[in-house]
């Protein structure tokens, strides 16, 4: 093994992905259980790559090309249809005022011992 490759490697490990950084966001946004739920969330949507591996529908697309292909054009078919779905909905859309998100990094009696606040 080479320097670089090692050092590559060592980057892709320590940099966090997409999902740390939804948890991160969720969690200081809206707090600690937004974060539980945002990391079971993406911890979940690996379960079906997993099913696939384990039942060894991976190793079946892998090798038959026919069998990727027809995967394939189902998924296209599947967007087209939730397109269509969208494309044909009649109702506006409708955003609720959402009350503004306060960061709950330090808890509230910190705020009172450093500062000398009354949160």
């Amino acid at each position: 093994m080479s320097v670089e490759f090692l050092l590559t490697t060592l980057i892709v490990v320590v940099s966090p992905g997409t999902g740390v950084l939804y948890t991160l966001a969720a969690g200081l946004s809206r707090g600690a259980r937004a974060s539980v739920v945002a990391a079971l969330g993406c911890t979940l949507g690996i379960v079906p790559h997993m099913a696939a591996t384990i039942m060894g529908l991976a190793a079946l697309l892998h090798t038959s090309a026919l069998a990727f292909q027809t995967l394939k054009y189902l998924g296209v078919v599947y967007l087209l249809y939730m397109a269509w779905n969208m494309l044909r909905e009649r109702g506006a859309l409708k955003v609720e005022q959402e009350i503004a998100p306060t960061l709950r990094v330090i808890p509230k009696y910190w705020h009172r011992e450093i500062a000398g606040l009354d949160v």
